[in-house]
């Protein structure tokens, strides 16, 4: 029997072969008769049947009284009946084999507990069956270049190449209309509603892999399954753009959205950060939506955020570079090399800097040589062509000669035509040649600060880490018990004492500090530490230390420790705390240089633990210097948050003061961060201050809160990505005798992968890659990046590593496995590559021997791989870990599939 490949789920959803409308009607201005209508009134080429039990015909079509009594089992099920009826229609879909049901009833959880209940008891039975619902309480969906309209608006959406998904009905039928008066297409769009099962990650999946969708906008309330959006926005990001305006930034219009659509809104500086992490775009207004997707389809990306302004009056060009600057972009400086070219055709009363005014005569032709010049300029990102309307200009004849510079390699190129009918041709031309133009000059500055900013996620995630230090299980075993006792004792809190144990396990330098229970211990520690000591408050059950008098400082003799001792231990007595002293620690008076940082984990609701990054000290909260990240972190993106901080300016060197080493500091936050992956039961963690200086990274003081000892593993909140997978690193035995490591692939591989590329024999290139590839391509950085940095989640390369001499990280990988999971599907594909000098030693065998096991670990139904037919060597490998090899009529003649069905 042969396996061909499944249809995308969600396919059923956008391109049905049939539907079914369950509440039909004919009555004027209902929901169920828009629908209807709007189906058979576009040819999307699929048969729709009316589902009404009181009537022989809906709109002249024959109408059946139930989805049991059709003549044949339909793709689809578009439900606009009433709530409480709906549980009772998806378990009839089940049953019919239904696939897909579209849910626009209102009624479930945005009305409270009772419609939660409908909800989950809708979910419980569509999963069991298989069948993918979108909404309830959703406009539906339209598929405009396929002729689908399965919406309850009025009338069609054009077809285009932008997808658009919203959580507002509303808001998608405003913007329809808009898009009509505008001519905008769309090639998919979609209401999501209360997303009681298909949600943004499944959504961008299978838009990634529609060919009619260029770029992907999206309007959110709520982000609901934070992982798989995360999951699925960054590896689409990567070949489209995705574009995102969230509700809901300030309070008040997050407590307004989660009354709409019954879910709590989360933090929204976290979610910027999360935004940022995955390479999506955050915009401010629907405008900018649009604007967006116009200009990242049409220009090319900035390598960077310095703008050059070219103008025939000054005024306009002075808003655009306070609209610039405002939002983090700069204005380009020119090279010498510039100015001298400009100053040599230019009339002398030129502007000599950016903005470039070329003064309000000038012509089409001093326009088009201004723009070559400055366009290329090795200073400058970007350009901003800017014309207003004088007696002596010439707009259509200015566009008419701009069109050559359309295409400037790596530097978008924008226009600004003010004016109304009389530069109307000149802004179609510009548009027509690819050029983006905008009414106003501080809008098209605004624009490219967005375009900067999306550039530069999206390079985070090319960018290489530098290697890190390798992780250390016997320190995750000593916080693990650390934490493990406290939580037996029944305790939320690590005294400082213990929070510094349990930094110093990970690696994160403190200082150094001994218990002291009575008065004459703290004297005895702090002669065996040596004057001046610090005394700080041990306690259990004490959060915040100076709160309560707990801390005295430079303490330079005997009789002033006893005197510190006492004042702590009288301050609690005095604020009637008797049973929260227990004690005191005793540190060196450290006296450093340098700056005081603050580095924290917390919990959001919706991404779980969350790192901050900032200027720390006593005035943390006035400064509110900071950066957000999620965990977990590698060296690139340790230094990206500190980059979004003003210290970060200062930690470089200034006024004469040595740098810090940010080498170091990037290392210690990923120790930190690991802390927080590997330690779950954490709930709160601050390093603050954590004194930083050129010489010296020291944690002064920290405070630890756990969750409560009746919160369980499994109710812990979930990473929103998926931590490193160390559960799989294993060492192997060649047949030669030779003993190699097994590991999930990390983002610092890049180089190692690289040389592993560069050894391989084109026969071993042909085999894996069913062709040739040259050299270049293989060790392409954008490639090899995609090859390095793996979604645990969805993607897990394995690599053989032998190891460096030294017995450290960057040894020589010997060979690759990839388990890729298959999008909208419960199958993955397996590819393997082993280096020419160790084929036939058991490599390629032990990989999908470990490859299977982490399928089986992903509940996954089929593993499956399109292998060459002379192939031999991989066939066999195959064969002996159970797979089937077949002929499959969908594949090239010279291929065959390898099938692996997983109980």
């Amino acid at each position: 029997m042969l396996h061909q490949r499944t249809r995308q789920p969600l396919e059923v959803l956008f391109s049905p072969r049939s539907v079914a409308v369950v509440g039909a009607s004919e009555r004027p201005g209902s929901v169920g008769r828009t629908v209807l209508w709007n189906l058979i009134s576009s040819p999307f080429g699929g048969t729709v049947y009316p589902i009404n039990p009181r009537r022989p015909n809906v709109l002249g079509i024959k109408a059946w009284p139930s989805l049991r009594a059709l003549p044949e089992a339909v793709d689809l099920a578009v439900i606009v009946t009433p709530a409480s009826s709906v549980p009772d229609l998806i378990r009839e879909c089940a049953e019919v084999g239904v696939k897909g049901a579209i849910i626009i009833s209102a009624g479930f959880k945005e009305t409270g507990p009772e419609g939660v209940k409908l909800e989950q008891e809708v979910l419980r039975i569509a999963q069991a069956a298989n069948l993918r619902i979108i909404g309830p309480n959703c406009l539906g969906v339209m598929r405009p270049t396929g002729g689908f309209n399965a919406t309850f608006a009025r009338g069609m959406a054009r077809p285009g190449n932008v997808a658009f998904i919203s959580q507002s009905g509303a808001l998608l039928t405003s913007i329809l209309d808009w898009s009509l008066r505008e001519s905008v297409g769309f090639s998919a769009f979609v209401s999501v509603g209360s997303m009681l099962d298909v949600g943004w990650g499944d959504l961008i999946d299978y838009l990634a892999d529609d060919p009619m969708t260029r770029s992907i906008l999206l309007y959110m309330e709520s982000i609901g399954d934070a992982r798989a959006f995360l999951s699925a926005a960054r590896e689409v990001a990567l070949t489209k753009p995705i574009i995102v305006i969230k509700a809901g930034r300030t309070a008040q219009a997050a407590q307004a959205a989660a009354s709409h659509t019954g879910t709590l809104a989360g933090s929204d500086e976290v979610l910027s950060a999360a935004f940022r992490r995955a390479g999506v775009l955050r915009v401010d207004s629907i405008e900018d939506l649009f604007h967006m997707a116009e200009v990242l389809a049409r220009q090319p990306r900035p390598s960077g955020r310095r703008l050059t302004l070219l103008t025939n009056a000054g005024g306009p060009a002075v808003l655009a570079t306070d609209a610039l600057v405002a939002g983090g972009g700069e204005l380009a400086v020119l090279s010498d090399a510039t100015r001298a070219q400009l100053d040599a055709f230019l009339p002398p009363p030129w502007s000599h800097g950016n903005p470039v005014d070329i003064l309000g005569d000038a012509d089409a032709e001093r326009y088009a040589k201004t723009l070559e010049l400055t366009g290329a300029d090795p200073n400058s990102d970007g350009l901003l062509v800017i014309l207003t309307p004088q007696d002596m200009t010439e707009p259509t004849q200015t566009a008419d000669r701009l069109k050559a510079y359309a295409k400037m390699p790596g530097k978008p190129v924008l226009a600004s035509w003010m004016g109304g009918s009389e530069v109307a041709a000149g802004e179609r031309i510009l548009n027509d040649a690819g050029i983006p133009t905008f009414g106003y000059p501080d809008t098209a500055a605004r624009v490219f600060n967005y375009m900067w900013r999306y550039a530069d996620n999206i390079a985070g995630l090319y960018e290489t880490p530098t290697l890190a230090e390798e992780p250390t299980g016997g320190g995750r075993d000593v916080a693990r018990a650390l934490v493990d006792e406290a939580r037996a004792q029944g305790r939320t809190l690590l005294s400082e004492y213990e929070s510094k144990r349990l930094l110093a396990a990970y690696g994160i330098p403190t200082v150094e500090t001994w218990l002291a229970a009575s008065e004459d211990e703290a004297v005895e520690k702090a002669r065996t530490l040596g004057f001046p000591v610090v005394l700080k408050l041990h306690s259990l059950t004490v959060t915040h230390k100076t709160d309560v008098g707990g801390v005295r400082l430079d303490l330079r003799d005997e009789d002033s420790v006893r005197a510190g001792f006492r004042a702590i231990r009288d301050g609690l007595i005095e604020r009637e705390l008797w049973d929260a002293f227990d004690g005191v620690t005793v540190q060196p008076m450290v006296k450093l240089d340098g700056y005081e940082l603050i580095l924290g984990s917390s919990q959001d609701a919706q991404f779980g633990p969350v790192l901050l990054f900032g200027a720390g000290g006593t005035l943390v909260e006035v400064f509110q210097d900071r950066a957000l990240g999620l965990p977990p972190l590698n060296t690139t993106l340790a230094r990206r948050m500190m980059e979004r901080t003003r210290i970060h300016h200062a930690l470089k060197g200034v006024r004469g003061q040595p740098p810090v080493d940010l080498g170091a500091l990037e290392r210690l936050m990923v120790r930190f961060s690991q802390l927080v992956v590997e330690q779950p039961f954490i709930r709160e963690l601050d390093i603050n201050p954590l004194r930083v200086s050129a010489d010296r990274l020291i944690a002064l003081d920290a405070r630890v809160v756990l969750h409560p000892p009746d919160v369980t593993a499994a109710s812990l909140p979930r990473l929103a990505i998926e931590p490193y997978p160390q559960q799989y690193v294993q060492d192997f035995t060649l047949k030669n005798g030779e003993s190699v490591t097994l590991r999930p692939i990390r983002p610092e591989d890049e180089p190692a992968m690289g040389r592993f590329h560069q050894a391989l024999s084109e026969q071993t290139v042909f085999l894996r890659y069913a062709g040739l590839m040259k050299l270049s391509q293989r060790v392409a950085h954008e490639r090899l990046a995609r090859i390095c940095f793996n979604d645990y989640a969805r993607e897990l390369a394995l690599v053989a590593e032998r190891r460096a001499p030294d017995g450290k990280g960057g040894g020589e990988i010997l060979a690759v496995g990839r388990l890729t999971r298959l999008r909208g599907t419960k199958d993955a594909e397996f590819a393997i590559t082993v280096s020419d000098t160790v084929q036939r030693q058991g490599l390629g065998e032990e990989l999908l021997r470990r490859l299977v096991e982490i399928g089986q670990d992903w509940g996954l139904e089929r593993i499956v791989a399109d292998i060459l037919t002379r192939n031999r060597g991989m066939q066999t490998v195959s064969r002996k870990q159970g797979f089937s090899i077949l002929e499959n009529e969908e594949l090239a003649p010279d291929m065959v599939k390898a099938v692996k069905v997983l109980g």
